[in-house]
């Protein structure tokens, strides 16, 4: 099945998924810098606002050794079946660099792999990547991050900081 966009779409959304609270409370600090656009999870509304919405903001958190986080995983099949035409997407991704160095973010790689390859239009990659101590990642496209790197366990006093920037650099093509 394809999913097509309906006749009627909102501005932007933010659509994350969350296991541990954090990618739902970096979700509502993006809404905040942005004007106080509309968040939705992922396991709650599934992918009806990702379809309907021509701008989206995804957040993605990394499990384990490079895996989608579950409510991802349990909607991959649907999200890869969305028609992107048209649309404008911006990633965020957690991921804990220190206790998984090899698979950094690499769930918002896997995300980002898929979007190249429809005709969504990706903005908001991430330059700043020398202020992280990870070995690999899959969220590395030329030299930069597919989308906002965080990592809310060992730079969890950069997020505030990281967010007004990425902010102000996707403000323009997202709302």
């Amino acid at each position: 099945m394809t999913y097509t966009k309906k006749e009627y779409t909102m501005a932007t959304a933010i659509v994350y998924a969350s296991s541990t609270g954090n990618t739902e409370l970096i979700s509502k600090m993006i809404a905040k810098e942005l004007g106080n656009i509309q968040t939705f999870d992922l396991a709650q509304s599934g992918i009806e606002e990702i379809v309907k919405n021509d701008k989206i903001i995804l957040g993605v958190s990394t499990w384990g050794d490079g895996e989608l986080q579950d409510d991802w995983k349990e909607l991959w099949e649907d999200f890869k079946s969305i028609d992107f035409t048209n649309k404008t997407i911006a990633l965020f991704g957690l991921g804990d660099q220190e206790g998984y160095p090899d698979t950094f973010l690499d769930a918002m790689g896997l995300v980002y792999e898929h979007l190249v390859q429809t005709d969504a239009k990706v903005i908001g990659q991430w330059a700043i990547t020398e202020e992280y101590f990870h070995d690999e990642s899959l969220a590395i496209e030329n030299g930069s991050f597919v989308g906002l790197a965080l990592d809310e366990d060992t730079q969890d006093d950069l997020t505030e900081e990281r967010i007004v920037k990425w902010c102000d650099e996707i403000r323009n093509e997202i709302l």
